[in-house]
């Protein structure tokens, strides 16, 4: 059941980020959580990070094997389910943080991987 490849995961991951940063702004986030709307700009620039440096398309320097990239996206997963409780956000706010975390786990969900890799650095 698993049909979203490395190279479709970075496509993905690219239109995520794009989301992630313009998203906020579109939608008012700044003015229902200062922290939430941050968060999702930061955590935009961040999977725009570390996609460039992961081993699949659109990468600039392949040094995160793919599984690991899918830890980093459960991580960033996490810190969007998780922040809304534990800094008291609004119902839009929190909203927002569970659909965005719900969105990356659903993709990993759904994403071959070669789980024989390291985490980290890309096997040569």
């Amino acid at each position: 059941m698993k049909f979203i490849n490395s190279k479709l995961h970075g496509y993905l991951d690219y239109l995520a980020a794009i989301g992630l940063i313009a998203l906020p702004f579109v939608i008012g986030l700044e003015q229902q959580s200062q922290l939430a709307f941050y968060i999702s700009i930061v955590m935009g620039f961040g999977l725009i990070g570390y996609s460039l440096l992961s081993d699949y398309a659109l990468s600039i320097k392949p040094l995160i094997s793919y599984k690991g990239h899918l830890v980093f996206d459960l991580l960033a997963s996490s810190v969007f389910i998780l922040t809304p409780w534990i800094f008291g956000y609004n119902r839009f706010a929190t909203l927002y943080s569970l659909i965005m975390g719900a969105g990356v786990i659903v993709v990993v969900i759904f994403s071959k991987a070669n789980w024989n890799d390291s985490i980290l650095l890309k096997s040569s």
